[in-house]
């Protein structure tokens, strides 16, 4: 198997510059229109999140970035809250310090420490999601944190064993070797036993399809491939607030804070 082609989406969508483009400009126009709170999780200048708050809370959901754990920060993704905030969920976007500055391990950390502080600042279990890396993370914190902070999780594209990227160019920045591949791989950890529906684009590679219903039955979880859409147009459904992907999402953040 070429572990470089099924993992480096960059490369396998060449058009990828412009979609990145558009979600900046659509995030720019969504904070606009809806001016976040700023939240510190941290002392660093990336340790904050921006927080979308509906007039009424129904739910509480947070999104992570994607960019491989070295790219973006969370002005790329803030169009993301868009249809969740439509349904009466407040959606947190934290940002996280990149590698090669820091090892994943801290990003890892880091994750923790904004869910945490967002449960502090609205005393509501969640649901976690993200995208590519962001997937990652989200996994990360179900498996980690309680189910009264952490209740449920949709990753989207994401990655849940590591070792397959250790031959790959992603990894230069990374660092990872078998060990810390392992430690920090979701699917090696126990299932919670919560809620998970793990979400991938129908044209992604063959191994994120593999990993995201692989992982998702491993956990007692549900999957999806969303036809015809690639690592980066896999989002494209979340500013919608109709549509049955952004609906299943706010069902969960309802019924994990008793409003379903």
């Amino acid at each position: 198997m070429d572990l470089e082609a099924e993992y480096n989406n960059r490369a396998r969508v060449p058009g990828h510059p412009a979609i990145i483009a558009g979600w900046i400009q659509d995030s720019a126009a969504f904070r606009a229109a809806h001016p976040p709170e700023v939240l510190a999780y941290g002392p660093g200048a990336r340790e904050v999140m921006d927080l979308f708050l509906p007039p009424e809370i129904r739910g509480v959901a947070m999104f992570f970035h994607g960019g491989y754990w070295q790219a973006l920060d969370r002005s790329a993704v803030s169009h993301c809250a868009a249809g969740l905030l439509a349904q009466g969920v407040a959606v947190a976007c934290p940002s996280y310090d990149l590698c090669p500055m820091v090892p994943l391990a801290t990003i890892a950390a880091q994750a923790e420490a904004a869910a945490l502080a967002l449960h502090a600042r609205l005393g509501r279990p969640m649901v976690v999601s993200g995208h590519s890396a962001g997937g990652h993370l989200a996994a990360h914190l179900q498996a980690r944190l309680p189910a009264d902070v952490v209740a449920a999780a949709v990753p989207i594209s994401g990655l849940f064993w590591l070792e397959p990227l250790i031959p790959t160019s992603i990894n230069t920045a990374l660092g990872l070797d078998a060990a810390s591949a392992r430690a920090l791989s979701p699917a090696l950890l126990p299932s919670p036993g919560r809620p998970i529906h793990a979400v991938v684009g129908g044209a992604e590679s063959p191994e994120f399809l593999r990993q995201s219903a692989q992982f998702a039955a491993l956990w007692g979880g549900t999957s999806e491939a969303l036809p015809g859409l690639d690592h980066f147009t896999v989002l494209d459904p979340l500013p919608d607030p109709q549509h049955p992907l952004t609906m299943r999402f706010a069902r969960l953040a309802w019924q994990v804070c008793g409003h379903l």
